[in-house]
């Protein structure tokens, strides 16, 4: 990943209603060293993100990112950001980004430096790795326990699920076991057997004529590529849902999808040791659609 432009941001408070927020943005050189040895975001994954997919210049879905970035910000207990500071940062590392092709732009909110008076936050955009072979050929991917029943985010909320944070060693871990077994990816699963998420994408089934996945309940992140490529979907026609879904429905899709806001739709091929049908001209229909410039 080639980085081209980051920038520190001085949180506002959410009620600041200035217009022009530059002079709380700080450019630096994302090749140097930016961060003190007291940052919680290093120390202890204590911070939220979002990755924002980036086509020809054009930020993809950033009111639904920043939507999510609010949301995790109230799980997390930080501070709620001001949309129209973290809009002008977006939009000022957009113009310094990947201008041709396909980029990302990261916003990062942490807890800040321990015992500081106010929070970290950081942007960056870069280049996007060249998924070509996943979106065309598909990705195997394995069920792995996620560790918890479904009803456990209900009955401990300080675990954060449903948050996107900086604490992302479980979910690299789950993709390293997934290719110690031959794989490329993972699906989480609950341990009274029902369906989740991917360690960084959504799913998407396809089961007959409807589209489904697994709801916003038992921990799930809510993925921004899945409700754009829904919408999609819906007014192309298409009946979409939201369900709880037991895992021995995944070996019964007639196509099933990884979707994420950067890697986009990946086809699955295999899931444990159940073949998936691979559906060519729906993906690259999927994909030709969140490639085009979207707001």
């Amino acid at each position: 990943m080639t980085w081209r432009f980051a920038l520190v941001i001085h949180p506002a408070d959410i009620d600041d209603d200035r217009r022009d927020f530059s002079e709380t943005f700080r450019t630096i050189d994302p090749a140097e060293p930016a961060l003190s040895v007291g940052e919680l975001s290093t120390q202890r994954g204590d911070g939220i993100f979002e990755s924002i997919g980036v086509v020809d210049g054009h930020p993809q879905e950033v009111e639904a990112h920043l939507d999510r970035l609010a949301h995790s910000a109230e799980i997390c207990d930080l501070p709620a950001p001001n949309r129209e500071q973290w809009r002008q940062a977006v939009a000022q590392a957009s113009q310094h980004g990947q201008q041709r092709g396909e980029g990302v732009i990261k916003l990062i909110l942490s807890r800040g430096v321990e015992h500081g008076p106010a929070p970290t936050a950081w942007v960056t955009a870069s280049a996007a790795a060249d998924f070509t072979r996943p979106r065309t050929e598909g990705v195997r991917v394995v069920t792995l326990d996620r560790g918890y029943a479904s009803d456990v985010p209900d009955r401990a909320p300080w675990l954060l699920m449903g948050a996107k944070t900086l604490s992302y060693a479980v979910n690299m871990a789950a993709i390293r076991e997934a290719k110690a077994r031959g794989a490329d990816d993972a699906i989480f699963v609950t341990s009274d057997g029902f369906v989740l998420e991917a360690p960084t994408a959504s799913l998407i089934l396809r089961l007959g004529d409807r589209f489904v996945t697994p709801a916003p309940t038992g921990g799930i992140l809510r993925g921004t590529t899945q409700q754009s490529l829904f919408d999609h979907l819906r007014e192309e026609g298409h009946e979409t849902a939201e369900e709880l879904i037991p895992v021995d429905v995944l070996a019964r899709a007639d196509a099933a999808w990884l979707v994420s806001s950067v890697r986009l739709a990946a086809p699955i091929t295999r899931i444990d040791d159940a073949v998936i049908p691979l559906d060519s001209g729906l993906t690259q229909a999927f994909n030709r659609y969140l490639l085009t410039p979207r707001d």
